[in-house]
């Protein structure tokens, strides 16, 4: 982590605290620059980080050829509309063609992606184009169950809301049987229409 990039968020912190009305010298502030630039840093960490060194060799020749799926990966993400969090769960799976992935670089990929400025429908389908191109399976399918912040705390204020956005790639796009089966895994209907937004438009 740099310094210099700490310490110029630091900065950009202290100033909007003062905009917003509050006193940065104030005894319960004085630190949450600091804070907050540490928390940011780590909050976006994934723009630091590549897919191939996450999984770091866990890819191993397997003559399996069956599905492969993992549930309830949590994350926790920013909306780049609103900055503000977003967060749920990842389900995925991938149909193995000889190669197989250790479990937790999944989880772990997920991290990568979500752990930036992020839309819902652009973290699903580059969790599911990672998998795809690290793995080369026969099919991919990625589905994001999220609830976000900038719906439940401010405009609309739907704070019951979820919203969901699928991506499916490779025989998972072609094959209805298979998607649907992965669907129902999941208790998700197969006719359900998958959406994302997020909630409004834009202020």
């Amino acid at each position: 982590m740099s310094q210099e990039r700490q310490a110029k968020i630091e900065q950009l912190w202290r100033q909007l605290i003062e905009v917003i009305g509050e006193d940065p010298q104030r005894e319960g502030l004085i630190r949450t620059p600091q804070r907050a630039a540490k928390s940011m840093l780590d909050l976006v960490s994934g723009y630091r980080v590549i897919p191939a060194d996450v999984v770091n060799g866990a890819i191993f020749k397997e003559k399996y050829r069956g599905a492969v799926s993992v549930r309830d990966i949590r994350f926790f993400s920013l909306c780049e509309h609103h900055i503000l969090p977003f967060f749920g769960r990842v389900h995925v799976s991938y149909i193995a063609d000889g190669r197989i992935l250790g479990l937790s670089k999944v989880a772990r990929i997920v991290e990568t992606y979500s752990r930036r400025l992020q839309v819902q429908e652009r973290l699903t389908a580059e969790i599911a184009q990672a998998l795809m191109d690290l793995l080369q399976p026969k099919g991919v399918a990625c589905v994001v169950q999220a609830a976000h912040l900038c719906m439940m705390m401010r405009g609309v204020e739907q704070h019951n809301s979820e919203t969901l956005s699928s991506v499916f790639l490779g025989c998972y796009e072609t094959d209805t049987s298979l998607r649907k089966e992965f669907l129902e895994s999941l208790k998700v209907p197969s006719t359900a229409p998958f959406a994302c937004e997020c909630g409004e438009a834009l202020e």
